[in-house]
């Protein structure tokens, strides 16, 4: 059970446990999922439709997109920016799972509240998320910055890209995209938390679960659904969060066609919508959602894995 609950069969483990439990999720699927996550990032920073039927337009499709890819930057372009990618995925794993547990707990012990509550777990994961969020933005800034490169690379080390960015752009370049990211996190989080464990209960009211596999297996299904759900409702901001991550960084994207200037979040929604249209606003979703999927599933699956293992090596040593 992801968030406490006091009738989950006694299950303890301590807070570097839980921290753990979330760094590893974050760091296997980060892996997993990389090339899905280079192709959106690209898809939601190219200004031309996505579509065959527009001549300046680099990609419009995924697997397009994945051909095109391999073909110019060679297998090692799907895994651009992977190592400050995965200190995302750790610390960010981290931080948002302990915090999801300590806040439910608060809660439940200040309220008694009900563990499958949907409301609790919107807030909660919001919160947890939002916190995750400001300890690793710098991080996810530099992530984005070497998926959008292309060739030749702009900053070919994570310390190259640290010290240039901070030399020409100042230290508030770190939090570029800081306010849609916020914006955002919250209810794409909160969903997640709380869609995960609704439709856990759906599915155990459906299809009661025997053993560790089906358990397994419904934590997988349950993450991704809720990965979807969550994804759809807030993708429009993760798009904006993209674009003003890449300010002042168009030499790099000469080569993928237009780019654009933004002089904020409300600036960059208005640009999206007069250029692009309305269907600008959910450019890359297709890679997105079968991002989201596997993302969000594995990260569950994951977790509980990880948080089931670490109890019965307790019960075991007791």
């Amino acid at each position: 059970m992801v968030g406490y609950d006091p009738k989950a069969d006694g299950r303890n483990i301590s807070s570097f446990e839980v921290a753990v439990a979330g760094s590893v999720s974050g760091l296997v699927t980060r892996v997993m999922i990389s090339p899905l996550d280079v192709i959106k990032i690209r898809f939601q920073l190219q200004i031309e439709r996505l579509s065959r039927s527009d001549p300046g337009a680099k990609y419009h499709g995924i697997l397009q997109a994945g051909r095109q890819i391999l073909q110019e930057e060679g297998p090692t372009a799907f895994w651009k920016g992977h190592v400050p990618a995965q200190l995302l995925s750790i610390g960010y794993g981290a931080v948002q799972f302990l915090s999801f547990e300590l806040l439910t707990e608060l809660v439940h012990r200040a309220t008694k509240y009900d563990a499958r509550d949907f409301s609790v777990h919107f807030v909660c994961g919001g919160l947890s998320a939002s916190a995750a969020t400001l300890a690793v933005h710098p991080v996810d800034v530099l992530r984005t910055r070497f998926a959008a490169q292309g060739e030749p690379k702009v900053y070919k080390t994570l310390r190259e890209a640290v010290v240039t960015m901070y030399r020409t752009e100042g230290p508030l370049v770190f939090y570029k995209g800081l306010n849609p990211t916020l914006i955002a996190i919250f209810p794409y989080a909160g969903f997640q938390f709380s869609f995960y464990s609704a439709l856990k209960h759906v599915h155990e009211w459906v299809i009661p679960t025997e053993g560790a596999n089906s358990e397994n297996l419904k934590n997988l299904l349950c993450g991704s659904g809720a990965g979807v759900i969550s994804k759809t409702l807030t993708y429009p901001l993760d798009l904006f969060k993209k674009r003003l991550q890449v300010g002042g960084f168009e030499r790099a994207r000469a080569t993928f066609g237009q780019v654009r200037s933004y002089k904020g979040l409300l600036d960059c929604a208005r640009q999206v919508l007069r250029e692009e249209g309305p269907r600008g606003f959910f450019k890359g979703l297709s890679p997105s959602l079968l991002k989201a999927a596997l993302a969000t599933g594995f990260v569950f699956f994951w977790y509980e894995l990880f948080c089931n293992l670490f109890h019965h090596m307790k019960k075991a040593d007791s």
